[in-house]
């Protein structure tokens, strides 16, 4: 009987054992897995101090990814993808150590659809996840640091400290970043962020083979395009390596604990993100491009971007625009020529400083040579366009010199670098202050007077005057800040010469002049087949111009007292304004008693013309929705924080936003913007204009704006995106909410997911849906220090391991009773064209 019961016992343990053998291994919580261990789509590693999770992750619930991400973020932040490319089709598959001490992944049939495909083998191998967010694979007996494979050498869409953008002039091996295809789907993008080692090395943002943006040299100190980058001793430590084997671009984090990474996004943006967990929310560091400056070659060959001037493209001196029309109508992108043939043996240098150097992929480059060397070689060699210095440390070392066109410069009022570049004798003379100088400049400008100034020069004063004479208007009685506005009537904003300009001061610009002739035939005499459209202050019509531009021309009505105003108003400020979410100005036409406006061409109208037309909204799936918005939101917070002016809008609607050909939104009409000062935060009017549902309710009950206005008519537009529907701003007889009332009850139910329009069907992220609700509520809270700011709404709609607050009470503008009739303003709010105006005349109360 004793021998049958050890059988028995002998019989269950073999049996139990064979079972374990054809599963994979139970959950564990250990930051390693042997050769003996598998890892099954619910199981995870943890590093050592609970930085780093290794595991599967699912966006979609039917295709499954090993990742690796952070342990005390909330929301689920991804660095690192191993199967990007190749998912597991369901939950069933497991990670696992191969025969060969590769890594790797394996469907329900135990087909690998994944290996690490390491050629050195290993004896008794493990997987381990470290706490900087490495996974390597290495033998039992040794540590990390000699692995035989690590993540680190593979990166997807991010850069974590410690990881390189290298290339290896040895083994050919070139590691980068590559985006996401979209957000909910991690496979490999289009956008990449590559280190170009050729010439001067430096790393340029990529979209397929387009070139979106540069760095910029490493000057010692930084990259020479990335003036804001400063290293400390307590956040981030940055590192530039070079010599003959490789070359990379890594970082580190100093004492001050927080999380750090670079990201490339699917929308094409290179973005630093950190993490204080102190503060537990991430905090955009950085981001490129930032502004049209940062787009590559914005301005051409020897074009130089500003972001202070208006139009951002200027010409080196010494040059002169290739394209002078397409110049006029601000697309720099055919750049500069020389205005004087070169003479080698006579030719100077023209130093140019605070800029980002020209493009260095093709360059020469003697790191032993100093400044004075390198100018000696640039001059004797005739082919040699410009010279500087590679490094600004110890008063600067190393020679780099260029001999092709300089091609993505841009200057900067804090930062760059010094570059000289090739010019003939008499244009670096006329550049200078000497008393030869001065003569010459006599001479010339006896010429130009006795040549151009009898004829051009009288007829251009003469158009002048007239346009003063027209812009002088009648003065208003208004409040302080509006008072402040009447000081800018007599100024001229239109000029053939642009000169130094501050942020405080509303400097002249250079604002091409269309005539009457040319308009007329570009819209064929102002057809009603050209019409786009007509509102309170006149008509919009599409035209082309005799080059080919397409544009939009907004003719104001002659007996329309505010459209004057508003004239003025939009031609002091959108000219003044870049950005590639605002609407370009290409000019304007002052003649026959005629006011008209021109600007680009905008293929798909206004965003209310899809948004609320039931036949065509289907257009707008969430994926477009939300690039409207978040583009939107950029160009809001470029008005209100990153322009020149801090611009308030006050009259931010569906209608004022146009949609190009891609559907990039515009924010148009600044006929009732105003510009704040630098300490400004809010101003009083006994005026108010804008549209009801969009007001912010102190605004329309004691004319009180501000940013928060704004805020509030963005939060407004969000919502109305989600729903498709429209904020009347009234509650109605049946008790029906309006739009706010609406969101605000749904949100309130658990029930938010109910407001998303019926037209998008599917295609919507749940959560990227909720994120925007929470947005639009915060923003239309009743209170305006309760509302976030532009920059915090960007923050929060790039980000989904933001902490955002619950929201509180939305504000409604006005009542009304259920027996009135909407007054004819009320229903003014539709536009099919660029730049059509609404206004509502309340009296504060």
């Amino acid at each position: 009987m004793g021998g049958f019961k050890n059988l028995l016992f002998f019989l269950f343990w073999f049996f139990f054992i064979t079972f374990l053998s054809f599963f994979p291994a139970i959950s564990f919580s250990s930051d390693t897995l042997n050769s003996t261990q598998s890892l099954k789509t619910n199981d995870t590693l943890l590093s050592a101090k609970q930085t780093f999770v290794l595991g599967f992750f699912s966006l979609d619930k039917s295709r499954y990814y090993l990742g690796i991400w952070y342990k005390n973020i909330s929301d689920l932040t991804v660095v690192w993808v191993a199967n990007r490319d190749n998912p597991l089709e369901d939950s069933n598959g497991f990670l696992k150590i191969g025969n060969k001490g590769n890594m790797e992944i394996v469907d329900r049939t135990g087909k690998p659809i994944w290996s690490s495909n390491q050629t050195i083998s290993a004896k008794n191998p493990v997987l381990q996840i470290l706490d900087s967010g490495n996974l390597v694979i290495r033998e039992s007996s040794v540590s990390a640091s000699n692995s035989l494979w690590h993540s680190f050498d593979y990166p997807t869409d991010t850069l974590l400290p410690g990881m390189k953008l290298l290339y290896n002039f040895d083994t050919k091996i070139e590691r980068h970043i590559t985006s996401w295809s979209s957000k909910e789907d991690p496979s490999t993008g289009v956008i990449s962020f590559k280190l170009d080692f050729h010439g001067l090395p430096e790393i340029f943002l990529w979209n397929n083979k387009t070139k979106l943006y540069r760095s910029g040299p490493w000057n010692g100190v930084r990259f020479s395009g990335v003036p804001e980058m400063k290293s400390g001793t307590d956040t981030i430590e940055f590192d530039f390596y070079e010599d003959e084997h490789q070359v990379y671009y890594t970082f580190k984090i100093g004492s001050h604990p927080l999380y750090s990474r670079l990201t490339v996004t699917p929308d094409g943006e290179l973005q630093r993100l950190t993490w204080v967990p102190d503060n537990q929310v991430w905090t955009q560091f950085w981001i490129a491009p930032k502004d049209q400056c940062d787009n590559y070659k914005e301005c051409g060959p020897y074009g130089i971007c500003d972001t202070n001037a208006s139009p951002v493209c200027t010409c080196t001196r010494g040059f002169s625009p290739k394209n002078i029309q397409a110049w006029n109508l601000r697309d720099g992108s055919d750049g500069c020529v020389r205005d004087t043939k070169l003479d080698c043996g006579t030719d100077k240098f023209l130093k140019v400083q605070n800029v980002k150097l020209p493009d260095t992929t093709s360059v020469f480059v003697n790191k032993s040579m100093n400044l004075v060397e390198c100018a000696g070689l640039c001059q004797k060699n005739c082919s040699c366009t410009a010279y500087a210095n590679i490094y600004i440390t110890n008063g600067g070392s190393g020679c780099v010199m260029w001999s092709d066109e300089l091609i993505d410069m841009r200057v900067y009022t804090a930062g760059g670098q010094d570059l000289y570049v090739r010019l003939a004798a008499s244009d670096v003379e006329s550049a200078g202050g000497s008393k030869n100088n001065v003569e010459s400049k006599a001479i010339g400008i006896t010429v130009a007077i006795s040549v151009v100034l009898v004829g051009l020069l009288i007829y251009f004063l003469w158009k002048r005057r007239e346009l003063q004479r027209m812009l002088k208007g009648r003065s208003e009685s208004r409040g302080g800040f509006e008072r402040s506005q009447d000081s800018l009537k007599n100024e001229s904003v239109f000029t053939s010469t642009r000169g130094n300009s501050g942020e405080d001061e509303m400097d002249e610009l250079e604002l091409p002049l269309f005539d009457f002739n040319t308009i007329s035939m570009a819209t064929n005499n102002f057809s009603e087949e050209n019409k786009l459209g007509e509102g309170g202050f006149g008509s919009v019509y599409r035209g082309r111009l005799m080059e080919g531009q397409e544009i939009a021309v907004k003719r104001l009505s002659r007996n329309s007292g505010q459209g004057t105003e508003q004239f003025k108003n939009e031609v002091r400020l959108i000219a003044r304004l870049q950005h590639r979410n605002l609407v370009r100005l290409f000019g304007c036409c002052v003649e026959m008693d005629e006011k008209m406006l021109v600007y680009e061409y905008m293929e798909n109208r206004s965003l209310d013309s899809i948004l609320f037309d039931k036949a065509r909204r289907s257009i707008l799936n969430w994926q477009k929705r939300f690039y409207i918005i978040c583009g939107i939101a950029r160009g809001l917070l470029y008005l209100h924080q990153d322009s020149r002016f801090r611009i308030i809008h006050r009259d931010l609607k569906a209608s004022n936003v146009l949609l190009d050909e891609q559907m990039n939104p515009k924010i148009s009409d600044f006929g009732m913007a105003r510009i704040f000062g630098t300490n400004q935060t809010e101003a009083n009017t006994l005026r108010v204009v804008g549209t009801y549902g969009y007001m912010s309710p102190e605004y329309a009950m004691d004319g009180l704006f501000s940013i928060k206005s704004d805020v509030f008519s963005f939060g407004v537009l969000v919502l109305e995106i989600i729903t498709g529907r429209k904020n009347r701003g009234f509650y109605y007889s049946n008790d029906e909410l309006n739009l706010l009332g609406h969101a605000w009850s749904q949100w309130k139910e658990g029930k938010a997911l109910e407001l998303i329009d019926p037209s998008i069907a599917d295609s919507y992220s749940p959560s990227e849906v909720l994120r925007c609700v929470q947005v639009g509520l915060l923003c239309v809270q009743e209170r305006a220090e309760d509302r976030p700011t532009m920059a915090t709404v960007v923050l929060m709609l790039s980000s989904e391991t933001v902490l955002m607050p619950q929201p509180k009470s939305p504000g409604f503008c006005v009542g009304r009773n259920p027996n009135e009739t909407e007054t004819s303003s009320s229903k003014q709010d539709q536009s099919y064209s660029v730049n059509e105006v609404t206004v509502t005349m309340l009296h504060a109360r």
